[in-house]
C-alpha cells in the first residue's frame, strides 16, 4: 500500500478550496494509517514500551541508592510517575531517535524505491503538499511513540510503586493530577525535540532512493550530534546542536517551571525546521523522478 492510493480527483460542482482541503486531509489520514500500520513501526513501538516495564521491574526488585543510574531513577521508588521520566531519559539518546529516523528516512525514499513517488506527482499532488504530509506523519509517529512509552510508564508505576502527591525536583509537592498535566507538557516537549530530527530525516530521504540508507544516515547524524555534545573541547558549538536541549524536559518538574531552557530548546528545533524543511522542498522540487 502507498500514499498514492489517497489522491483525489476534483469532483464537479465543488469549490476548489474545499476539494483541496478534503484531499489534503484524506492524504494525511492515509499517510498516518500507512505509517502506524507498518509491522516494522508497530514492532518499534512495542519494543519502546518494553523499557518502562523492564526498568520498573528492575527498580522494584533491586532498589537503587540515590545517585545511581539515569536521572529520575532514585525518585521512582517514592512515586511511580517518575518511571515515565526515567524511561524517556533512557530512550531519548538512541531508541526514540532511531524510531523517528526509520519513519522520516523512509518517507520519500521509500516511495521512490517502489516506484510510487512518480505516480503521486503525476496526479495533482504538489510536491509541497507531499512533503508537508510526509513530515506531519513522521511527527505524529514520534508523538505516538512517546505517548505509548508514557502510558505504559504510568500504568507500571501505579502497579509497582506508591502514587499520590508528587514531590517535584525543586522539593515542592503537587497533586498527582497536576503532575500528570506536567507529564503532558513533557510529552509535548520531547515530541518537539524529535520533530527537528524528523525534518533532517525528511531532507536526507529526498537525497536518495534507498530507504535503508536514509534511515541509517539520519540515525548516524543523531548519534554524531550527541557525541559532539559530550566533548567539552568543542563546547562553543554545543548550543547549536539539535540534540543539545533534548534532556531539558526536567525543567517542567520544578516549581516554578524554568521556561528559559525549554524556550531555547524549542527555538533550536525551529531553527533546524527552518533550514531542513525548505532544503527538502528545494531538493524534491528539482529532483528528476524517473521511477
Amino acid at each position: 500500500m502507498s500514499t498514492s492510493s489517497a489522491v483525489l480527483t476534483r469532483p464537479a460542482g465543488r469549490p476548489s478550496g474545499a476539494v483541496a482541503r478534503s484531499a489534503d486531509l484524506r492524504l494525511f489520514r492515509s499517510e498516518v494509517r500507512l505509517v502506524l500500520g507498518r509491522r516494522r513501526n508497530l514492532a518499534l513501538i512495542a519494543v519502546l514500551c518494553c523499557f518502562p516495564v523492564l526498568i520498573g521491574l528492575a527498580v522494584h526488585h533491586s532498589p537503587t541508592t540515590p545517585g545511581d543510574g539515569p536521572p529520575f531513577l532514585s525518585q521512582v521508588t517514592d512515586n511511580g510517575l517518575f518511571l515515565v521520566f526515567t524511561s524517556l531519559t533512557v530512550l531519548l539518546p538512541f531508541f526514540l531517535p532511531l524510531a523517528v529516523a526509520v519513519t522520516a528516512g523512509e518517507s520519500v525514499a521509500g516511495e521512490a524505491s517502489i516506484g510510487t513517488l512518480r505516480n503521486l506527482l503525476v496526479v495533482p499532488v504538489s510536491r509541497t503538499r507531499l512533503l508537508v504530509v510526509k513530515y506531519a506523519a513522521s511527527v505524529v509517529f514520534a508523538f505516538v511513540c512517546v505517548a505509548a512509552v508514557a502510558l505504559v510508564g504510568v500504568v507500571v508505576g501505579l502497579v509497582l510503586f506508591p502514587h499520590g502527591d508528587v514531590t517535584l525536583l525543586s522539593g515542592t509537592t503537587v497533586s498527582y493530577g497536576e503532575a500528570l498535566w506536567r507529564s503532558l507538557l513533557v510529552l509535548g516537549y520531547v515530541t518537539a525535540m524529535l520533530a527537528g530530527l524528523a525534518a533532517i530525516g525528511l531532507f536526507v530521504s529526498t537525497l536518495t532512493e534507498v530507504p535503508i540508507g536514509a534511515m541509517a544516515a539520519t540515525a548516524v547524524l543523531a548519534i554524531i550530534s550527541q557525541i559532539a555534545d559530550s566533548i567539552p573541547q568543542i563546547s562553543a558549538i554545543h548550543p547549536y546542536l539539535f540534540s543539545h536541549p533534548w534532556m531539558r524536559f526536567g525543567d517542567v518538574l520544578r516549581s516554578p517551571m524554568s521556561w528559559h531552557g525549554l524556550e531555547q530548546g524549542l527555538l533550536t528545533q525551529l531553527a533546524y525546521l527552518a533550514v531542513f524543511l525548505p532544503a527538502a522542498w528545494a531538493r524534491l522540487r528539482t529532483k528528476d523522478i524517473t521511477a
